[in-house]
């Protein structure tokens, strides 16, 4: 019984210690498919050369500098494109059908962007909210531009 008493024990402490690991592997949201100038990833308080085939992760920002431009593909196909000069923040994104986890909002910080909904527009399309600084809009299955300009 000691035996097993310390096997649990081990166990236990070897599944504590794997949590946090596991809990800072997130499932990649999309891919940034096309890229020219300058473009980057901002990730916490990390800026990463934005390159073509390099992965986007929820709580992500992407940003553009003079000349710069960037294609992304969210896993529910849904397509972000950014100008030069520009920010976008992915706040928040689930796309887990299977399992009832629709949600995404997309912060439109400055520059010129385009939007193309993807398969979460079309399933549940309440559970999309596109952000700027001065509006809230709602997704019904829609492409758009936004330009955000400073004030």
């Amino acid at each position: 019984m000691t035996s097993l008493r310390r096997s649990v024990g081990i166990l236990t402490l070897v599944l504590a210690a794997a949590t946090p690991a596991a809990a800072q592997q997130q499932s990649a949201a999309g891919r940034i498919k096309v890229v020219s100038g300058s473009a980057f990833i901002v990730r916490g308080t990390e800026i990463i050369a934005a390159r073509a085939g390099e992965l986007v992760f929820a709580a992500d920002g992407v940003r553009t500098g003079e000349g710069g431009s960037l294609g992304i593909t969210l896993r529910d196909d849904t397509r972000l494109s950014l100008g030069p000069n520009s920010e976008v923040r992915l706040d928040r994104y689930v796309y887990a059908p299977g399992n009832g986890g629709l949600g995404m909002v997309i912060k439109f910080v400055s520059g010129v962007a385009a939007y193309v909904s993807g398969r979460i527009a079309r399933i549940a399309p309440d559970s999309i909210r596109l952000e700027t600084p001065s509006a809230i809009v709602g997704v019904r299955g829609t492409s758009l531009a936004v330009r955000v300009e400073e004030q």
